[in-house]
């Protein structure tokens, strides 16, 4: 039986170094003063991303992008993220988020005119599932669309819409007819500005700072007929494309546990105490190499389920899997973390205590631990497990 390679091929390596030389270079410095002014990322800099090719790295080659397999996406998103979430965040919007969903299951003038700005980093597609009674119920979205023509008229409430407020468009999930759950439910992209979308004020979030969010209200916003990307009753095609989102958010999370371990190793070989560098003591060589264990646990079910999903979508197991075991490394690594850098690490100049805070921010986002871990249950048995009383 031959040996399993896990090993990055010389371009994926290539381009892991450009990435990690631009969040280097660009966001190294920016980071801690982003975080702390709550600055959204500026255009420019998305913009860049663009030109040199990382926003559109999975997308197909004739609307502009990369045509890569989503491995080379989620390299990206990790060196990038490792210094600085905010900088990665577009490029995790693009690879694994809603334009992805649109390469997969819109039809080809769809592809043709909403990817290429994307792509070139003109514009941000954010996803608006989320609703108030909505959340981890995302069969429940009672945000409405209804036909007039050649035109549909939304009404509705968004809430927890990560960019609200600052992308260009949107891809909503609404209900189309009076069927119940996921029977009636489909997806429509809206521009940013559309006539009768308005935003609440700014969320204020422990993590996630210059990521814009806001209620999105949708008062008899008029959309052509050609921005419905799924129609009615294809709520199980937009539920496969969430797997995509989740191996972006996991590799969020895998980033904050690396960088972790990355400056709690420096950090313990220069800090002394009781006349000896921290390294020395059993106790802190114990935390990092719990670590260390998690963190590289962590990648290997990211890579492997991006690996077999290769251009497409990751089956659902193991994207679940990876989510929540990825989520729940985050927090624990980056808790440690901050007890390595003692009272240093509750300090903005270390850093750890924001990733600290971002992690727990990708735990909820995109579907709680306990969601997938209920998702986990039922794809490993092969049967729809249902959480409602009736």
């Amino acid at each position: 039986m031959g040996q399993l390679d896990f090993s990055l091929s010389e371009d994926q390596l290539a381009l892991r170094e450009l990435s990690a030389r631009i969040a280097k270079e660009r966001y190294e410095s920016q980071a801690v003063k982003w975080d702390l002014a709550g600055t959204t990322l500026p255009t420019e800099e998305r913009r860049l991303l663009g030109r040199l090719g990382l926003l559109g790295a999975t997308l197909p080659v004739e609307h502009g992008g990369g045509g890569r397999p989503l491995l080379d996406a989620l390299v990206i998103i990790e060196e990038i993220a490792k210094v600085c979430q905010l900088a990665a965040f577009p490029v995790f919007e693009a690879t694994t988020g809603a334009a992805r969903v649109i390469e997969l299951l819109g039809t080809p003038e769809q592809k043709l005119r909403f990817l290429p700005p994307v792509a070139s980093g003109e514009k941000t597609i954010a996803l608006a599932v989320s609703e108030a009674e909505a959340g981890s119920a995302a069969t429940d979205v009672q945000t409405r669309c209804e036909a007039d023509g050649d035109e549909v008229i939304i009404n509705g409430v968004k809430r927890w819409c990560s960019g609200a407020g600052h992308a260009e468009q949107y891809l909503v999930y609404v209900r189309m007819g009076s069927e119940p759950g996921g029977k009636g439910l489909g997806a429509v992209l809206v521009d940013g500005d559309a006539p009768g979308l308005t935003y609440g004020s700014q969320q204020d979030y422990m993590g996630f700072r210059g990521i814009g969010s806001a209620d999105m209200h949708f008062d008899n916003v008029r959309v052509s007929r050609d921005n419905v990307i799924v129609g009615k009753g294809g709520f199980k095609k937009l539920f496969a494309a969430f797997s995509i989102e989740r191996l972006g958010n996991a590799t969020m999370s895998l980033a904050i546990g690396q960088s972790c371990i990355d400056r709690s190793s420096v950090y313990v070989q220069q800090r002394r105490q009781f006349g000896r560098e921290l390294i020395d003591f059993q106790l802190v060589q114990a935390n990092l190499a719990d670590m260390i264990i998690q963190v590289e646990a962590a990648r290997l079910l990211v890579y492997r389920a991006a690996i077999n999903a290769s251009h497409g979508a990751p089956a659902a197991l193991e994207a679940s899997i990876a989510k929540c075991f990825a989520n729940e490394m985050a927090k624990r690594v980056s808790d440690l973390a901050i007890q390595l850098h003692g009272g240093y690490g509750y300090t903005a100049e270390y850093t750890v205590e924001r990733l600290h805070r971002d992690a727990h921010g990708w735990a909820i986002a995109g579907g709680t631990a306990n969601m997938q871990r209920l998702r986990v249950v039922s794809e490993y048995l092969g049967r729809r497990l249902n959480q409602r009383r009736d």
